[in-house]
């Protein structure tokens, strides 16, 4: 771990010592019977096992620099093999400051939702149909961009507007770090175009409230007392034939002491779909203890990407300009018909980067680096 700072140097080598405790705890018989502690510990060395991958690179890099920078000593008199030596030399120390940078950023204390399911909810703001249609529209941006990461999404609830789009609609997508990847989604959500309903040609502006909940593990769920919900059951609407008009299927489950509802009329079976709108209602209560529990331990502090208040501003979409900006990171990109497409990437890997260097800069504070 040559080269590194003592701090990190230490940290790398807990887990080097870490990943071999999880080899031999992933080869054991026993483990591998408990699906959820061979789930966790599985998790727990892909995470493990990438940052000792990093370590050593670093130091495969750190050797490269060494072994240049002898060949400038020992062939100074030859212009050619020192020029070879000198580029050699410096692209090692430019690989090594950007390793570095990534172990640091990997040594980072983890949301450990990060991993987890989310279910993601939109609603219609201001804007009226306008905004029942950009509803739709990222509905279909995050579906298209969970696609193309290889994800399930199933919708568990949906309110049509008469134009299209959607007053409301919730949708769970499942796949390997779903929520760390989309949490930063929750927000206000701005667009600026002509609507397809304006004959004078003129931009109206009009939002959407996006909120990402990351899905509780089962054995982690809110526990909920049977007394403090209503249960009521009705016909679903749209789609589905006559059977949708015969039974009584949807579900909405209200928890009295919160007023928090939630409701499901996906599946033809309502036993599904009340189990559907269970875990639903279980995110929500999760997601809102967790935002009080925050609100209560940095009442003074506001993070980088924002507080996570659903009232919050984060984004505009400026599709005459072709343009979407996060307000947050004052990222502006002039892809926004792409991005809408379902590439998403960018503003993603600009939002995670952006929080990780916020934790680096509160660490190096508090640690007087």
């Amino acid at each position: 771990m040559s080269g590194l700072a003592p701090s990190l140097a230490a940290s790398l080598e807990r887990l080097s010592h870490r990943l071999r405790e999880l080899d031999a705890a992933l080869s054991d018989g026993t483990v591998a019977s408990d699906p959820k502690r061979y789930r966790d510990l599985s998790r727990e060395h892909a995470e493990v096992s990438g940052v000792c991958d990093l370590a050593r690179r670093h130091a495969q890099r750190t050797d490269d620099l060494a072994t240049a920078r002898q060949m400038l000593q020992d062939l100074a008199d030859d212009p050619d093999m020192k020029a070879m030596a000198q580029d050699e030399a410096a692209q090692a120390q430019a690989d090594l400051d950007k390793l570095e940078a990534e172990l640091q950023t990997s040594l980072l204390p983890k949301d450990p939702d990060d991993a987890r399911n989310a279910f993601v909810e939109i609603r219609a703001g201001t804007g009226g149909d306008e905004s029942a249609l950009f509803a739709g529209d990222l509905a279909r941006l995050y579906t298209r961009f969970a696609e193309r990461q290889g994800w399930r999404c199933e919708v568990m609830s949906a309110s049509e507007s008469d134009l299209g789009g959607y007053k409301e609609v919730v949708f769970r997508i499942e796949g390997a770090g779903v929520y760390g990847q989309l949490k930063f989604e929750s927000g206000g959500h701005r667009v600026q175009r002509v609507p397809a309903t304006e004959t004078q040609g003129r931009i109206h502006t009009s939002a959407c409230t996006v909120a990402v909940l990351p899905e509780p593990d089962e054995a982690e769920e809110v526990q909920i007392n049977p007394a403090d919900l209503r249960i009521d059951t009705y016909r679903a609407s749209g789609a589905g034939g006559q059977h949708i008009n015969k039974t009584d299927s949807a579900v909405r489950v209200t928890h009295l002491p919160t007023g928090i509802v939630a409701e499901c009329q996906d599946d033809r079976s309502q036993h599904r779909n009340k189990a559907k709108a269970l875990a639903v209602l279980a995110a929500r209560l999760r997601d809102k203890d967790r935002i009080e529990r925050q609100a209560r331990e940095a009442a003074t502090r506001k993070s980088l990407v924002g507080t996570g208040d659903r009232s919050d501003r984060i984004r505009t979409y400026n599709f005459p300009q072709g343009r979407l900006t996060d307000h947050r990171i004052n990222l502006t990109l002039y892809k926004l018909l792409t991005i809408m497409e379902g590439e998403l990437d960018d503003v993603i890997a600009a939002l995670v980067a952006a929080q990780a260097a916020d934790q680096l800069a509160e660490l190096e504070a508090a640690t007087g680096v």
